[in-house]
């Protein structure tokens, strides 16, 4: 009789499951999906508008390791397209090949983005791209030494002048150019992409459930909103340590003490490990660390960061749908550098 009545628990357990589990696959409606769907338009600086002279110029600026004191690293060393423009490392390594404090973020949509670096201290793109180069432990190449580098090439002078007719080889010119390639760096079309605009056997069911879960129980889409799935804010989401982020340059502003921004989640599969210090090896990992609420309980802790009763199955239907966020983008075509 236990054996029966233990059976029949289970079968009702499992029953109420595919219930719950039923009623998420019939609870997205069309308007959340049309809420990821609006990409506006790339938002171009008038003193830096696009030209393909001067994405050109910027892409070939991007991948040359002789904007580096050492004259091996480039920005590309860094963020590498083929790994969904990040290195693949818990944290990033700079000059002399010193270990970074953080983990190099990714370089997608950053054209949408309005203040750059986990922590926000750079106020637009053009002044993010030279950030990395004139950093000590990172490039490590003084902006002047940079200038007289990029100046005395002869390949470069004539690029300049045609992306830049009116103006010097410059800090200013050449944090310009990298910005104009970054602005191009775009995910693609991806599987949620398909069924957003209606295709209903794009993604898997598991991967509906996880959205749902995703915009509703979840929480997730608080602070991971709109087509690049982020709010491009800074948030204490409990990981532990010692880096303050936001809180170091804002120090009188308990709110953004252990913040960092809100990456976009796109591609995200091909991006672990996660959070600003790499402390986090997968997915799932990542989730667990939501679900308890943090890991790092604190007076700045972000009030959206809750424990969360999630069951194993809401954690894989997760997984499921941030794997659907990955596009197949064009392979990116290593330049000539000038000579």
């Amino acid at each position: 009789m236990r054996r029966a009545a233990g059976f029949f628990a289970l079968a009702a357990l499992a029953a109420a499951s595919a219930a719950q589990a039923e009623a998420l696959l019939t609870a997205v409606s069309p308007v959340q999906r049309e809420a990821y769907r609006l990409r506006a338009p790339v938002a171009q600086p008038e003193h830096n508008r696009s030209t393909p002279e001067r994405v050109e110029l910027g892409k070939l600026l991007f991948f040359d390791p002789r904007l580096s004191r050492s004259g091996v690293t480039s920005c590309a060393t860094c963020h590498n397209p083929a790994l969904a423009w990040g290195d693949g490392l818990a944290l990033g390594v700079g000059d002399g090949m010193k270990t970074l404090g953080r983990r190099t973020p990714t370089l997608l949509n950053v054209a949408w983005s309005e203040l750059f670096f986990w922590d926000g201290r750079a106020a637009s793109l053009e002044e993010q791209a030279l950030g990395p180069i004139a950093s000590p432990d990172e490039m490590n190449l003084p902006l002047d030494q940079l200038t007289a580098r990029v100046a005395a090439i002869p390949g470069y002078q004539q690029a300049f002048r045609s992306a830049y007719p009116d103006e010097t080889i410059s800090p200013q010119t050449i944090g310009k150019a990298i910005a104009a390639f970054e602005r191009t760096i775009v995910s693609q079309t991806a599987p949620f992409d398909r069924w957003a605009a209606g295709e209903e056997g794009a993604i898997s069911d598991a991967a509906k459930r996880g959205f749902a879960l995703f915009d509703g129980e979840a929480q997730c889409s608080k602070c991971h909103s709109g087509w690049r799935f982020t709010d491009d804010a800074f948030h204490d989401i409990g990981v532990p340590g010692e880096d303050r982020g936001r809180g170091k340059l804002l120090p009188q502003i308990g709110a953004v003490q252990f913040a960092f921004k809100t990456p976009t989640l796109r591609n995200v599969d091909r991006r672990a490990p996660y959070m600003h210090d790499g402390s986090e090896a997968t997915l799932e990992a990542v989730i667990e660390l939501y679900a308890l609420g943090g890991r790092a309980k604190r007076p700045s802790l972000a009030p959206e960061i809750t424990p969360l009763a999630l069951s194993a199955q809401d954690k894989s239907d997760l997984v499921a749908f941030l794997k659907t966020l990955t596009s197949d983008d064009a392979l990116v075509a290593l330049p000539a550098l000038p000579r």
